[in-house]
């Protein structure tokens, strides 16, 4: 990129503090903890503050949390979605794109075309508990911990089975670091939660790290230090 470019690039965009700068936007894509009341106040918020832009698009970054809920804090569910970012969001090219039940087809598509603009490779889910991504990845992490949990092997022989021997690009102790510990417990929680399958059951090890503040990278440790 020349200086140039980076200099008009810039220009394009704005900040601010507060919802109220958002009023005239025609695609909101929130991106806050991932814990449904923090989700619905800030879509019951917004619907109020958008309300004269009645095709605006509502999209929530979410992991695991079902679109359908966050959509009903609204007066608008058929214009929320689930646009659901892979980690590390600059690198990886997948956007699950995810209908709520009441989400329009018209919604889906134009949100499929954004995610496309972006340079990103798009599937589209059910809006099932932590969809197609998250319910085939937490479990693979959560088993992780178990092991670890279990003294079957150290963090680091985990990791390096995976890696070698499946060809995985990192471990699952560290990509669970890399992720946050407090989300993967998150997500995990909504999984056992919202199905009541005892696979779901988040590992006690993985529990105990977050209580302790061990959140993965982001706190300086986790499984590792940082």
């Amino acid at each position: 990129m020349t200086t140039d470019h980076a200099k008009l690039t810039k220009e394009l965009i704005s900040t601010t503090n507060h919802l109220s700068g958002l009023a005239d936007v025609d695609f909101v894509i929130e991106a806050a903890s991932e814990n449904l009341g923090i989700k619905q106040a800030i879509f019951r918020d917004l619907d109020k503050l958008i309300k004269n832009k009645e095709d605006s698009i509502l999209a929530t970054n979410t992991s695991s949390i079902s679109i359908t809920k966050v959509a009903a804090a609204t007066t608008r569910p058929s214009h929320v979605i689930g646009m659901h970012f892979m980690n590390p969001v600059p690198v990886m090219k997948l956007v699950e794109i995810i209908p709520g039940l009441a989400t329009q087809p018209a919604v889906t598509e134009k949100t499929k075309l954004l995610a496309t603009a972006m340079g990103k490779t798009c599937t589209v889910v059910q809006d099932i508990p932590g969809f197609v991504a998250n319910r085939l990845l937490m479990p693979y992490i959560n088993e992780a911990m178990m092991l670890l949990e279990s003294h079957a092997a150290s963090a680091e022989d985990i990791d390096l089975t995976m890696k070698l021997g499946t060809n995985m690009p990192m471990g699952p102790l560290t990509l669970a670091d890399f992720i946050g510990l407090d989300t993967c417990l998150a997500i995990m929680k909504v999984l056992y939660e919202n199905t009541g399958d005892s696979k779901y059951r988040p590992a006690v090890l993985l529990q105990k790290y977050v209580d302790a503040g061990w959140m993965g990278k982001k706190s300086g440790r986790g499984v590792y230090t940082y």
